[in-house]
């Protein structure tokens, strides 16, 4: 349902210094140049572990650099890269049986803002999230305001782009994993289910929220409670949220003072 060896259509630009950084000590894609805007202490660093790796190197004035990047939030850093890879959604299930882990999937429907999709990819890969499935249609894609917002976790978790969410949906239930949809509408609280075992959540985006035959096909809706005027949370605090609490059904331990 990805497409085979798909990319991100991306342009193949990083940029901003926790963003660069990270691509380079993850190695995950080759960094065909960097250009800094200097090498003085801030970028000092950058420089050395890019000469190590064998980059080349480009000093470039300011003005350069915001050609590169309209709107201005390089910070002074770019690096030039190959566009990363959508992985099989099968690929993410299998980086589970090799952690010994129940599979725990996020798939977002409608997430279009590169600042919201950037975030749910921090958030997802500090919480141990096995990968993300986004859909060919209303999302974004990963581009560098995404790997920016993300401050370099796209670069650690595995993605997929997938034709139809629906279809992937019962194709995971058909692989064992139960899924639940984060809806304002439902009935339950989302601290009401056990998610100790495989689970995908799926979150909706900015506009319309989760899709009605999306929705129909998830095995049960959660809500998080709201006590103001406002009727839902931003995705990525809805996200946040949801992670953690996998992470404190999944590993209590942890979570403790």
């Amino acid at each position: 349902m990805a497409p085979a060896g798909g990319k991100s259509d991306a342009a193949d630009l990083i940029y901003g210094l926790h963003a660069v950084r990270e691509a380079l000590r993850s190695g995950a894609r080759p960094i065909q140049k960097l250009l800094l805007v200097g090498q003085d202490r801030q970028y000092g660093e950058l420089f050395q572990q890019a000469r190590a790796q064998q980059i080349p190197v480009r000093v470039e004035p300011k003005v350069a650099m915001d050609r590169l990047v309209p709107d201005g939030r390089h910070q002074g850093v770019i690096a030039v890269i190959a566009p990363k890879e959508y992985v099989q959604p099968d690929s993410i299930l299998d980086t589970a049986r090799r952690r010994a882990e129940a599979p725990f999937v996020l798939l977002l429907d409608g997430v279009e803002d590169p600042q919201n999709l950037g975030a749910v990819l921090r958030t997802a890969e500090g919480a141990g999230v096995h990968g993300v499935v986004i859909p060919e249609r209303r999302s974004a894609r990963l581009t560098g305001a995404v790997a920016r917002a993300s401050a370099g976790a796209v670069d650690h978790i595995p993605v997929a782009c997938v034709t139809n969410l629906t279809r992937q949906i019962e194709q995971f239930q058909k692989d064992g994993l139960w899924v639940y949809a984060v809806d304002p509408s439902a009935e339950k609280l989302y601290t009401a289910l056990d998610y100790r075992g495989a689970v995908a959540l799926v979150l909706g985006g900015e506009g319309g929220g989760i899709r009605r035959g999306v929705l129909a096909q998830c095995d049960d809706r959660v809500r998080i409670p709201m006590r103001g005027q406002v009727a839902s949370l931003n995705v990525s605090a809805a996200a946040a949220i949801l992670c953690y609490e996998v992470v404190r059904q999944r590993h209590p331990d942890a979570t403790q003072p």
